[in-house]
């Protein structure tokens, strides 16, 4: 990734205001390291809200400094890493700074993407994991539910169905279809934990052998198991095939499995949007759209 493509994502989110707080990135980067004692290196992978760079801390640590606009997802993050930071499963939060919008997390290491790992070993990885991160309390009074999380889904996404791309593929009863699933899902929750919310393959990176993997940009939130199991389990799709992923997932996670299946067609009509924004796979979109009806 190169600056322009951060660039063209930050305006994407921000607007044109967001060219202006990346002028300033560089003198604000080069002041915290001073502030913090830390030597600045070069661009890391950045995500569409921020800015992050390498670094290397105090002690030796390989580190990130990661940078945002928006000063108060920034400081949602740092809450979520520190809720989960008893689990072993997240990077450690080195250093904050909420007014500039900044701080330094440990970089995890070697840091593969799991979609990018051996297959047959993920399913025990994933199970592991989700151990990890399920076996932490959720604060009291802990502000975001699963309800919550997909009333704000279902609206934003749902929106897209207007347009005809979408529309040809997605229908308003598909889509009602999958609201209904997933309000019989959340009704009949028996087991409700702290998820990481937004578990997909490119937020577990690779910790080592002696760490398992580690979830990045948790969006915490309380409900059903399964949710975190899901988008594993759809990304089946093209591959040995979601129902089949699905049963060896639920397996290695100690999971309802109809359950989980269930989830995956609440969630398969918003990944066959994605494939189609993105130019997915005939076949996999195919293997999605049957999963809705």
């Amino acid at each position: 990734m190169d600056m322009e493509d951060v660039r063209a994502r930050l305006v994407s989110r921000f607007g044109p205001d967001a060219e202006g707080w990346l002028a300033e990135v560089p003198a604000r980067a080069a002041h915290l390291a001073s502030r913090w004692g830390f030597a600045l290196g070069e661009l890391f992978e950045s995500g569409a809200s921020s800015v992050a760079l390498r670094c290397e801390w105090t002690d030796g640590t390989p580190a990130v400094l990661k940078l945002s606009p928006d000063k108060a997802l920034l400081t949602k993050q740092v809450e979520m890493l520190r809720v989960f930071a008893p689990s072993g499963r997240v990077p450690a939060v080195l250093a904050v700074d909420e007014e500039a919008g900044a701080m330094v997390l440990e970089e995890v290491r070697p840091g593969t993407e799991a979609e990018d790992l051996q297959q047959e070993f993920l399913p025990r990885l994933w199970g592991d994991l989700l151990t990890a991160l399920h076996a932490v309390p959720a604060p009291p009074h802990w502000p975001s539910d699963l309800r919550g999380r997909f009333e704000e889904s279902f609206g934003r996404i749902g929106r897209r169905l207007s347009e005809p791309a979408i529309g040809a593929r997605i229908d308003q009863a598909t889509w009602e279809r999958a609201v209904r699933r997933c309000e019989t899902l959340l009704d009949t929750q028996s087991t409700r934990v702290l998820l990481h919310g937004d578990l997909h393959l490119g937020n577990a990176l690779d910790g080592g052998p002696s760490r398992g993997l580690v979830a990045i940009d948790p969006k915490a939130c309380v409900g059903d198991p399964c949710f975190d199991a899901v988008d594993y389990v759809v990304s089946g799709a093209g591959h040995e095939g979601v129902e089949a992923r699905c049963r060896l997932v639920a397996t290695a996670c100690g999971l309802d499995g109809d359950r989980l299946f269930e989830w995956s067609r609440v969630v398969a009509p918003m990944f066959v949007i994605a494939h189609v924004t993105y130019g997915g796979p005939e076949q996999v979109i195919d293997e999605l759209l049957a999963l809705t009806r």
